[in-house]
């Protein structure tokens, strides 16, 4: 006889629900082992060509010689797929509830009738983030030429390598961070990760710049009208990638540099470095998608606008230096923090150039100068007691609580303060206040986004769990993967993606089974049970 408490348990759960990008589609993707000659014909190469006529632009080895390349036109073919929904449904059967459980086998989406499964790239799927396993250049090439992604992306993050040195800096175990190149124990055995995260390339900075080229040129056919293209750099390389990009996106396209902090500070014999750079341009400047970011004002510590000033409880103001109003503040003091800001600007103005009568005393404004407002403002603002006297000059009174939060501007000192930062267990992980910041400002939800190098998968696991958008990341090598399926376990985010891999024929094709058997093996492994979501 079943437990009634535990039935009317079963019965109160929720039903499960994740985040869906409705009406987003993408061409079907053949499943791996489901492909032919007969239903995906090869394409040969897609050929771009550059113009030698740009001026000015940068010049290496090599560059003169390649005025076009060519890269192969391949196929994407979904390995997995990973559904939250149904993993957490999953997990519901195993404990005892009755709820008929949906496998991925049920939904019309995943089983289209077979007429259109083999079509591929031909009949519209609904949109899953995806993860891919490959070259950038070609899986770039593929989603432009295979699936008519062009125009449609709207914010590309590219974290390259930075081209220092061209030593080895890949990371082989997640609990060691330290690597050195050139030691035994750092050393990997796989090819694909040597090329995508060592800087081994022949012919230097010549050979990277080459790389970073071709790659932006894809780019920048991906995105769409308003979006935004953004390469993560250091300082060393910092004006040959911006020279780059004004190549291929045009100088008229730059938006801007963005500096952030990253560490407290590299030991050097000269400055000491604390962070790195985001090179920004837009597809087309005068269309650009932008949503101003702000960030919350805090006590300035020094400069002429520090705030060492306060107004007390009884309505007097004394200048008591920024420590003393941090530590009234501290203890619950009812205290209004300000500073004093300039009330003169440049130039003549036929109305607002005259002396104005404070306090009894008159005050001049410096030669060809005009008061920021015009006299009778002047007087509402000294009548409401925001104007104070300084020693030649008077100056407004800016309260902190005016206005309690500030623009965010080009330079992100916070990125490396507690609470920003990120457990990193990565060398190459990025911290997720950055790649923030860079989609709210330039996406909306639902909005696509593609990291061309994603490494530790700080892209793909935030954009759909925190972020509402919809994203495409690949890499080369297979430990990416295994780095970034880890995350999400680690940090509890939710994320939906599909992992696709390159085309390759002989891998999953027994030479003693016809094309039907293939097609049968593959959909009745026990390998692919629907419990787990995956297959």
């Amino acid at each position: 006889m079943a437990n009634p408490r535990k039935a009317a348990g079963n019965s109160r759960k929720k039903p499960i629900e994740q985040y869906a990008h409705k009406g987003k589609q993408r061409a079907n993707s053949p499943p791996v082992g489901l492909v032919t000659p007969a239903t995906d014909k090869e394409r040969g190469k897609k050929t771009y060509a550059y113009d030698p006529h740009l001026d000015p632009q940068l010049v290496w080895a090599g560059k003169a010689e390649r005025t076009s390349f060519e890269v192969p036109t391949v196929s994407l073919h979904v390995h997995e797929r990973i559904d939250p929904r149904t993993i957490v449904e999953a997990v519901r059967r195993r404990n005892g509830t009755n709820d008929q459980q949906m496998s991925l086998f049920q939904s019309p989406e995943e089983n289209p009738p077979l007429r259109e499964a083999i079509e591929f790239y031909k009949h519209p799927h609904g949109w899953s983030n995806r993860l891919i396993a490959g070259d950038s250049l070609l899986v770039m090439n593929s989603l432009l030429e295979k699936e008519g992604m062009a125009g449609q992306v709207q914010m590309i993050y590219i974290d390259p390598p930075y081209g220092i040195r061209y030593g080895s800096n890949f990371q082989p175990f997640v609990n060691k961070r330290e690597v050195k190149d050139g030691k035994d124990e750092d050393l990997t055995q796989e090819p694909e990760t040597i090329k995508a995260f060592r800087d081994t390339w022949e012919l230097g900075i010549h050979s990277y710049l080459t790389y970073l080229r071709d790659r932006l040129r894809l780019a920048r056919q991906l995105l769409h009208e308003s979006g935004s293209c953004f390469v993560q750099i250091s300082d060393e390389n910092l004006h040959h990638v911006r020279e780059i990009m004004d190549e291929v996106f045009g100088l008229s396209n730059f938006v801007s540099i963005i500096y952030f902090a990253t560490t407290g500070g590299f030991a050097t014999g000269a400055l000491s470095r604390i962070g790195d750079y985001i090179i920004w341009y837009g597809k087309d400047r005068s269309r650009l998608k932008y949503r101003q970011l702000y960030g919350e004002k805090g006590l300035r510590e020094g400069g002429g606008w520090a705030h060492s000033r306060a107004e007390f409880e009884d309505g007097s103001r004394n200048n008591i230096g920024v420590a003393e109003v941090r530590r009234l503040l501290s203890e619950g003091r009812k205290i209004r923090p300000y500073s004093l800001d300039g009330l003169a600007s440049q130039g003549l103005s036929m109305i607002s150039s005259d002396p104005f009568i404070f306090d009894g005393r008159v005050y001049q404004l410096p030669p060809n100068s005009h008061w920021k407002t015009n006299p009778d403002a002047m007087k509402r603002l000294a009548w409401a007691r925001r104007i104070e006297a300084s020693t030649n000059s008077i100056r407004f009174v800016r309260f902190l609580d005016d206005f309690p939060v500030q623009p965010i501007t080009n330079v992100w000192d916070d990125t490396n303060r507690p609470g920003y930062i990120d457990e990193k267990r990565f060398v190459v992980q990025t911290s997720t206040k950055v790649v923030e910041r860079c989609t709210l400002m330039t996406t909306d939800p639902g909005d696509l986004v593609f990291d061309p190098t994603c490494g530790s998968g700080t892209t793909a696991c935030f954009q759909n769990a925190d972020l509402g958008r919809s994203g495409a990341d690949c890499r080369r090598q297979a430990r990416c993967y295994q780095t970034f399926r880890n995350r999400p376990r680690r940090s509890g985010e939710k994320v939906s993606l599909a992992k696709d891999r390159l085309r390759d024929r002989n891998r999953h094709l027994r030479s003693d089974e016809t094309e039907l058997e293939r097609q049968q093996r593959i959909f009745t492994d026990p390998a692919h049970s629907p419990d787990g979501g995956i297959y």
